[in-house]
């Protein structure tokens, strides 16, 4: 590889995806990938299932880049193209690959499934291609040359693709031409904007310096802040800059890299040999649902109540007849009762309870749309608010199950402020 640093592009292939059908994301899971070891995507293109399309793009690409990845296109049945066009762009013939043959009969072993003609297909590939393991999926990647360009070929399934990037992101790592590689280090947040970050940053840290490049990546229900170097003296800046944000943002912050709420909840419910249980109404079960996606979750949560309607409310969780018909469903005298009854039937140290209108419909001018009552806390403490978060459903149910995540990670740390959510979303 030359002294420049290296091109990549990335094609990505899938009727699908032109359509609409699939939100690419696994453009930005490769990008942000390569960015930790200095590789830089300057350029991607979407192709649908057309060969000729496939090919014309793919040549261009290769005749302009040092690295190409094709995303997509590797499966058993017929819009599956990456392979052929790879082979017919190289000027090479299709071949059985033998490890990628003893790949699928591995595959189709571990789930009692027969070697069929189809999946027997994923084994065809550009003669004299070279594989790259696919932990998890039937179909293997591989790599080949065209002229100076390494074009290398992954899986349009993210979870398969994330799998793998490990092991290409460390290969391609050393072509760089230097050993000068961007480093960045990632600070998961809750509960703060974009726009109000950066103010609070311009106000308090006027004299940021140029060495360390601040960036943000909003999303629901967390913020990312990143803090990016090109040289690893600047390191000790970098390590400022991040003790200067944990400062000016506290709590707000949940921890590094890729760390979720419901990850740090449990982390800190583990450490203390404590135990969760959730009583949901208007997040229909959603909270249970973040805490059960983390590996190990058994250990701090062990039970989850979904009342939506009032009278499984009643019967499940115990909650009055009479509270619910003189304060209504979206009260703290319910929440409070939720969370009571969830306690006792769970078990469980801590309780999160929530109850509110998703919308779009069912507000009043008392209760408007968005607005929603939590409990949080432990049987001897639990504390109650209002607030409200007049946004579409799903995001509505995002975010509070976010805050009730997020009050209880603050229970557990012993943060006895309140965030700043509250302020802007509290009702009474």
């Amino acid at each position: 590889m030359n002294k420049r640093d290296p091109r990549v592009q990335l094609l990505l292939t899938g009727n699908e995806i032109m359509s609409g059908d699939t939100v690419d994301s696994n453009s930005a899971m490769i990008a942000q990938r390569l960015a930790e070891v200095g590789l830089t995507v300057y350029r991607k293109v979407t192709v649908g299932d057309d060969t000729s399309l496939l090919q014309a793009e793919l040549l261009d690409m290769t005749s302009n880049a040092d690295i190409v990845i094709i995303n997509g296109g590797l499966g058993p049945t017929i819009d599956d193209l990456t392979a052929a066009v790879l082979a017919a762009a190289a000027g090479v013939p299709l071949a059985e690959h033998p490890q990628a043959v003893a790949h699928l009969q591995a595959w189709c072993g571990r789930r009692n499934l027969p070697l069929d003609a189809a999946n027997r297909k994923q084994a065809l590939l550009p003669a004299g291609a070279d594989i790259i393991a696919n932990p998890i999926g039937s179909a293997v990647g591989f790599e080949l040359g065209i002229g100076q360009c390494r074009v290398l070929c992954t899986p349009g399934v993210p979870g398969e693709l994330a799998a793998m990037l490990d092991g290409i992101v460390a290969d391609l790592a050393n072509t760089l031409a230097s050993p000068t590689r961007r480093r960045i280090l990632r600070l998961q947040t809750f509960g703060l904007g974009e726009s109000s970050a950066q103010q609070m940053i311009s106000d308090t840290i006027p004299d940021w310096p140029d060495e360390v490049e601040l960036g943000f990546r909003a999303g629901a229900p967390q913020m990312e802040i990143k803090l990016t170097i090109a040289d690893a003296a600047a390191i000790p800046l970098q390590q400022q800059c991040r003790a200067r944000l944990e400062a000016l943002f506290g709590d707000h912050i949940i921890g590094e890299g890729n760390t979720q709420l419901a990850e740090r909840v449990l982390e800190l419910l583990r450490e203390r040999g404590h135990t969760l249980t959730v009583a949901e109404s208007c997040t229909g079960g959603l909270i249970a649902s973040m805490l059960t996606r983390i590996p190990g979750s058994s250990d701090g949560f062990h039970a989850g109540f979904v009342t939506y309607a009032n009278h499984i409310k009643t019967a499940v969780l115990g909650v009055s007849e009479t509270t619910l018909a003189n304060h209504g469903a979206v009260s703290e005298e319910v929440v409070l009762e939720m969370a009571t009854g969830a306690l006792a039937r769970a078990s469980a140290d801590y309780a999160i309870a929530v109850s509110g209108i998703a919308g779009p419909e069912g507000g009043t001018e008392d209760k408007p749309v968005g607005t929603v009552w939590l409990a949080w806390g432990s049987a001897g403490a639990l504390r109650t608010s209002c607030l409200c978060w007049p946004v579409e459903r799903s995001l509505f149910q995002t975010m509070i199950a976010a805050a009730g995540l997020d009050m209880i990670r603050r229970t557990l740390l012993g943060v006895a402020s309140e965030p700043r959510y509250f302020s802007q979303r509290r009702v009474r």
